[in-house]
């Protein structure tokens, strides 16, 4: 079979994208391929200066559709509600990206959550949440949530999110990345049973060698660490050009509640595939437990 590339993306023009985390990594060739292919892309940044250099970039590559930044910071609910507040229309697509990874001391956003429960999983839940009359303002709208393989380090305390007490960085990444997976899941069920068109998956990226391993919010804190291990993933594994493939593919092509990745070396790179879960992340009794402690912490509730 041949490999899925972003090649294969289909025409995309008249639909309208927001991409989390587009200043970067996978959001920056994500949000390009879009673009490329005609979709209207939204460049949802916390740096608006770095996300105003991305979309010329795109724009000046090739792109067909429009493209255009709003600052988004998923650390703080505030922001993701002036963010919704100042959306209005239809949305044909969420790319639920952006993430921190494994910061070396705990941290807090804005709210007080831990920095990565926070950003990876409250702040796209509750930005999805309120966002969802846009998305269902749309045809087939589709929300894709990028998880890890290191969504299998989480364990059944993910409702508790990462106390101070006991901080463990890579714990607590797999617990926001477990979050993520239980999370479109559950999506999938409840568009489902409400009857709408609303499509929700979920994808990996592998281990890519994006700039994630160097942030600031993550091994970045400390700097000789965060630059060995840039240096590192970068030599020896594929870059985001490579993982932004199974985003790509699960958030325009892939069966709804799927669960997309590479499939080679036990994940990390390789064609896209169906991706493996952990057992947890096919809990579904935690995953409703997660959305309600979800919706108590965040304020947001789904109107489906």
């Amino acid at each position: 079979m041949r490999r899925w590339t972003a090649d294969d993306l289909p025409d995309l023009s008249g639909r309208r994208a927001v991409v989390t985390g587009a200043s970067s990594g996978l959001g920056i060739v994500a949000a390009r391929e879009l673009a490329r292919h005609g979709a209207d892309v939204v460049l949802a940044v916390r740096r608006t200066d770095a996300g105003e250099e991305v979309a010329e970039r795109i724009r000046r590559g090739g792109a067909t559709g429009e493209v255009e930044v709003r600052r988004l910071d998923l650390a703080s609910l505030a922001s993701v509600r002036a963010f919704a507040d100042g959306f209005t229309g239809p949305l044909d697509l969420l790319l639920d990206n952006a993430g921190v990874m494994t910061p070396p001391r705990y941290r807090e956003t804005e709210d007080g959550f831990e920095l990565q429960f926070g950003t990876n999983h409250l702040g796209h839940f509750a930005l999805t949440g309120l966002l969802l009359s846009s998305l269902l303002e749309a045809p087939a709208a589709r929300v894709t949530t990028v998880s890890s393989i290191g969504h299998r380090s989480g364990d059944g305390a993910v409702c508790e999110g990462s106390p101070r007490a006991g901080y463990d960085p890579q714990i607590a990444y797999g617990r926001s990345k477990l979050a993520n997976l239980l999370f479109a899941a559950e999506l999938q069920r409840r568009a489902a049973a409400a009857g709408t068109t609303l499509t929700s998956t979920a994808a990996h990226p592998g281990i890519s060698g994006t700039n994630l391993f160097g942030s600031a919010d993550g091994l970045g804190a400390i700097p000789v660490l965060g630059t060995l291990a840039t240096f590192a993933v970068r030599a020896a594994f594929p870059g985001p050009e490579k993982g932004a493939e199974s985003v790509l593919y699960a958030a325009t092509a892939a069966e709804p509640g799927s669960y997309s990745g590479p499939t080679r070396l036990g994940e990390t790179r390789g064609p896209v595939g169906e991706a493996r879960m952990s057992a947890l992340a096919r809990d579904e009794t935690l995953a409703g437990l997660l959305w309600e402690r979800s919706e108590q912490l965040t304020g947001v509730s789904y109107g489906f």
